[in-house]
């Protein structure tokens, strides 16, 4: 055993195997600070002061979330959320637990040593930590932006040796840390994902089992940016005998409207948007629908319990579906437009006008600073919506109805535990001052609550007359000119899923 734990010394005598790393790590910080590396007493010190306190990766972060798509935005949050992990990891338990000295630096050149030099201990590295949590985060939701961001987290790792304030090894044992808490912070959101498509208690409904897909036609729409190659491949290789359509956005509604015509099931791989208008499509046709999630967010398919188009192709196979409930609104006087539906919510007032400006501009400079853009106008500009609820007169920053109960707080309704429910979640966010503190007060609520800022209820049915003319509706994500008066209402059970058992 003595033999095992002890090395040979340069000097003849036993080294303990913690005294041979020591003495290693001692040497390759001396040969750090001894080399000379061209333009890195430029960089590397600015690079370790940038990343103080998290700082350059917050920044990053904030950047993916304004310039990026909703994909990137995702990964940033989970780079963020393990980079607060492994902080909070290193500054409660490594540091104290350990309390190793920082290195001596006489060897180190001044122009590379901080003003000021740290006061906690050595070990592990904290910046190094932060660096690979973040990295790992970001790169376990988008693997492209993991790759350019991964020289920039190396750097900063090697910046603390480089300006003489960790030993190699606090470096290393930051780095595994962080690659850890990255790793954690990946399975928590895939366990929040299962949880988030977990089955409702939707009455299971009869529709036709295609083996092999056939008699199902599948509507891609090219225009959403969701046909993507690898799910194409996997529908050719489930269902071999489906039809696939693609389209434009354009051409949606009547490819949708032909193929609900001829088919035994009726297909679409795409959003939430395309989602909503194969649906209508399949309810005008009365063929049961196959939604096949494309899309960034998915929120039908996860309220539905579709973990992705595996499940789908199984319930196609199979011939298991669901009945699900589909809201309604119908302009008024009757016959002057049909009726439009919804399967997530539809909305009057502030986000309305939020989503059509985001449309307009994002063309131009891109979606994350379209919306960011977008709410700072209407925050500052937009003034509240004066209609008839029921008869009555109101003022209101925003009118909200679900396609059933929406749960959890936040800037927008979280999920629905079932999507066989037979009446709508309003809310109402009153007119008055200050609309930015009202409409949070109303996003932190839960469902059937009260303010003096707002009111959240359900509804089977609610008539809304006076509305402005010009005045925005939005549905699904979708952006429309509200008529001047109009009936929502809830068709339960009004539509046939497929769903795996």
């Amino acid at each position: 055993m003595e033999q095992d734990a002890r090395v040979a010394g340069t000097h003849g005598g036993p080294v303990t195997w913690r005294g041979g790393v020591a003495r290693w790590d001692r040497g390759l910080f001396d040969a750090v600070a001894r080399r000379h590396w061209p333009g890195g007493d430029r960089v590397l010190p600015r690079l370790s002061r940038a990343a103080d306190h998290g700082l350059l990766w917050g920044g990053v972060a904030a950047g993916l979330v304004v310039f990026g798509s909703a994909g990137v935005r995702r990964a940033a949050l989970h780079g963020a959320a393990s980079l607060a992990l492994a902080s909070a990891t290193v500054n409660t338990v490594g540091k104290w637990t350990v309390r190793r000295a920082r290195p001596l630096t006489e060897g180190v050149p001044a122009v590379r040593q901080p003003a000021r030099q740290p006061w906690t201990t050595s070990f592990p590295s904290g910046h190094s930590a932060s660096a690979f949590a973040f990295l790992t985060g970001l790169a376990s939701a988008a693997p492209g932006w993991g790759a350019v961001i991964a020289p920039l987290a190396v750097s900063v790792a090697f910046s603390r040796v480089y300006t003489g304030v960790h030993y190699p090894t606090d470096v290393l044992a930051g780095a595994a840390l962080g690659v850890g808490a990255g790793l954690v912070v990946r399975r928590l959101a895939a366990e929040a994902e299962r949880a988030r498509t977990t089955p409702g208690d939707e009455s299971p409904a009869p529709a036709p089992a295609l083996p092999g897909g056939a008699g199902l036609t599948v509507v891609v729409n090219t225009g959403s940016g969701t046909a993507d190659p690898a799910a194409l491949d996997l529908l050719a290789s489930e269902l071999p005998a489906a039809e696939v359509v693609e389209c434009s956005g354009e051409e949606l509604t009547g490819v949708l409207a032909d193929a609900a015509g001829r088919c035994a099931a009726l297909g679409v791989l795409g959003g939430d948007g395309t989602v909503n208008a194969a649906a209508t499509a399949a309810l005008h046709a009365g063929v049961p629908l196959a939604v096949f999630p494309g899309g960034t967010l998915n929120h039908f398919a996860q309220d539905l319990g579709l973990g992705g188009l595996e499940d789908t192709c199984r319930a196609v196979a199979g011939g298991h579906a669901v009945r699900v409930g589909v809201g309604r609104f119908t302009p008024e006087p009757a016959g002057s437009a049909g009726p439009g539906y919804f399967l997530n919510t539809f909305s009057l007032g502030a986000y309305p006008e939020l989503l059509g400006r985001r449309l307009r501009w994002a063309p131009r400079i891109g979606g994350g600073p379209a919306a960011l853009l977008a709410a700072v106008h209407v925050l500052r500009s937009q003034r509240p919506v004066r209609l008839r609820l029921a008869g009555r007169a109101r003022s209101v920053w925003l009118l909200f109805a679900g396609n059933g109960t929406y749960h959890g707080t936040g800037p927008t309704p979280r999920r629905r535990l079932s999507l066989a429910e037979s009446e709508l979640d309003v809310r109402l966010v009153h007119g008055g001052g200050h609309p930015g503190i009202r409409l949070l007060t109303a996003a932190l609520t839960g469902p059937l609550s009260r303010s003096p800022v707002h009111v959240a209820t359900r509804l089977r049915t609610l008539h809304i007359a006076g509305i402005p003319p010009g005045t925005p509706l939005a549905f699904d994500g979708e952006y429309d000119v509200a008529p001047p008066a109009l009936i929502l209402d809830k068709l339960p059970q009004a539509l046939t899923v497929y769903r795996p058992e």
